[in-house]
């Protein structure tokens, strides 16, 4: 990881890496790697860190009247400006917040083996792609780097935080889900589901954290192109999966091998979606 002057390197995931400043706050710097399956490929993807960092911030700006976020700056060191922020040191949730409005991923293989999600009960004869009657929460625990994240049930959420805390996550989940729903489909694009992070501040308010909305915490659908019944064109790193899964690839997604380098034509195309995603949701030019 590089050295931040005035900044201590306190922990890197898939994407981010965490510093903690003298003033005890964070600076969360969100770099080019790309994960998929639960490994972190090489190249990264050109650009993609200042992509999420600018999008995150402008559904934060979305947001703000339905929860707080934890940016307090985007003054940051010169060299990673533009793609990193200064941010609350919360006590974060060990629950990954899922919203879903569409069948697809995990958790249509859930349903297809148990006609639920996450305990949630489905009408039967959906399919990859359907439309649910109502957005749905389904949680998951946070997995260490390598490891998968797990569906667990809403009462698995109340025995980790608490009834009102999850009753409050879940709440929030599905307001944010809600309103970027809304904003997405007014662009074209449908927002399938999201991931969200929520920690606490000392005074036990709930703090909206992390990313938002990104290609990498969210699917998003073009509109003109949704036909359920199979994978749906996507904005996100749908591209990197796919050719993974590819015979092209020669990768055994069951072995333990790890997965081979992307090539230039796969790196450029997810990058081209990441901009386009992010211009055609708030409208600015990357």
């Amino acid at each position: 990881m590089p050295e931040i002057p005035g900044a201590t390197h306190l922990h890197s995931g898939k994407v981010r890496d965490l510093y903690e400043l003298a003033s005890g706050d964070l600076l969360m710097v969100a770099s080019d790697r790309i994960s998929a399956f639960d490994h972190v490929l090489s190249p990264g993807i050109p650009d993609k860190g200042e992509i999420l960092t600018r999008m995150s911030s402008w559904w934060f700006a979305q947001l703000e009247d339905i929860v707080p976020n934890h940016v307090l700056s985007t003054d940051v060191p010169d060299m990673v400006a533009g793609r990193a922020v200064v941010c609350e040191n919360l006590a974060m949730y060990p629950v990954e917040c899922v919203a879903r409005g569409y069948l697809t991923g995990s958790g249509l293989i859930d349903y297809r083996a148990t006609g639920e999600v996450c305990g949630v009960p489905l009408p039967d004869g959906l399919d990859d792609g359907s439309r649910l009657p109502t957005p749905i929460f389904t949680p998951a625990t946070k997995a260490d780097l390598g490891e998968h994240d797990e569906n667990v049930t809403f009462e698995a959420v109340v025995e980790t935080v608490g009834a009102e805390t999850a009753d409050r996550l879940r709440e929030l989940t599905l307001a944010v889900y809600e309103r970027a729903e809304g904003i997405a489909r007014e662009r074209g694009i449908v927002l399938a589901d999201t991931k969200l992070e929520f920690g606490a501040r000392p005074d036990g308010t709930i703090v909206l954290a992390d990313e938002v909305l990104t290609p990498d915490s969210s699917r998003f659908w073009p509109a003109d192109d949704l036909r359920p019944g199979g994978p749906q064109p996507s904005y996100d790193k749908q591209i990197v999966r796919n050719w993974l899964l590819s015979p092209e690839s020669g990768w055994d997604r069951a072995s333990d091998t790890p997965p081979p380098t992307l090539p230039a034509e796969v790196v450029e195309r997810t990058r081209a979606r990441y901009i386009e995603a992010y211009e055609r949701l708030t409208g600015e030019r990357f």
